[in-house]
């Protein structure tokens, strides 16, 4: 079933205790490992694709409306202070503008035309890839916008939570999580929402990986933009090379990340 579709498994929530609608809500996100594991060859030739691109310099897009959309920035957002990238690497778009990101726009994702505009307005290009978001598969917004790509030559992806969608038809390589009906009839931000969010944590994470910005398990190029952050930074300095903190907080500003300063410590 849909994940727009209605749930017979739960009917009269308004009757529910609290602890009934926790167990059963939780009941239900239980599914979206299971559902996300299923598609991992998808998303296994999404990342190598997403990868080969960044690596020959081209940037990462996501593009989706309400949910979809605020999910796409959240990701992309947290690219540059975590794995130190350039801001302009991973770009998260939404219909609407950033306006929508706090409050919804409406009838935003019903044009056809607007998101293949805002890709335009960063000069998209055929070394990009363009990763559409979309839970029902069917976002006027996120379609268009991938099937003016497809006209371009330019790679796309998709993640939604539907099968045999308009979406998956229009991306070169399709993420299709099918977590099922909602608890809540249609609010796909629920298991839809869980699922796309965990779906661009494997994705952004590897690539970053595979591109080069980790070093065993440690965020060693991340951002030095607060204490907590050059704190986290200084210990790692410190489980590779003996010396003071002091000493290695003062090398770790001085170079700028963990990854300089091991450098030129070697």
């Amino acid at each position: 079933m849909k994940s727009t579709e209605a749930n017979s498994h739960y009917r009269h929530l308004e009757k529910m205790s609290t602890l009934e609608l926790l167990q059963n809500i939780n009941e239900e996100d239980k599914k979206v490992p299971a559902a996300i594991e299923k598609a991992i060859p998808q998303i296994e030739r999404l990342v190598e694709v997403t990868t080969d691109k960044l690596l020959s310099g081209g940037r990462l897009f996501y593009i989706g409306a309400g949910t979809s959309g605020r999910l796409g920035i959240v990701d992309a957002s947290e690219c540059p202070p975590t794995y130190g990238v350039p801001q302009d690497l991973v770009v998260g778009l939404i219909a609407g503008g950033d306006s929508a990101i706090r409050k919804a726009v409406e009838f935003a994702e019903d044009s056809w035309t607007q998101g293949w505009e805002n890709l335009l307005a960063y000069e998209i290009n055929d070394k990009d890839i363009v990763v559409g978001i979309a839970a029902s598969g069917r976002t006027p917004y996120v379609i268009g916008a991938l099937n003016e790509c497809k006209k371009k030559n330019i790679a796309t992806g998709c993640i939604t939570c539907n099968t045999e969608s308009a979406l998956a038809a229009a991306a070169d390589f399709p993420v299709e999580v099918i977590v099922g009906p909602e608890f809540v009839t249609g609010s796909t931000r629920m298991k839809a929402g869980t699922a796309q969010k965990l779906v661009l944590n494997m994705l952004s994470t590897s690539v970053m990986i595979k591109i080069g910005r980790v070093e065993d398990n440690k965020m060693v190029n991340m951002q030095l933009s607060n204490e907590k952050l050059i704190d986290r930074g200084v210990k790692m300095i410190l489980a590779q090379k003996e010396m003071s903190y002091d000493a290695a907080k003062a090398l770790l500003l001085d170079k700028g990340s963990v990854k300089k300063a091991l450098d030129a410590l070697n």
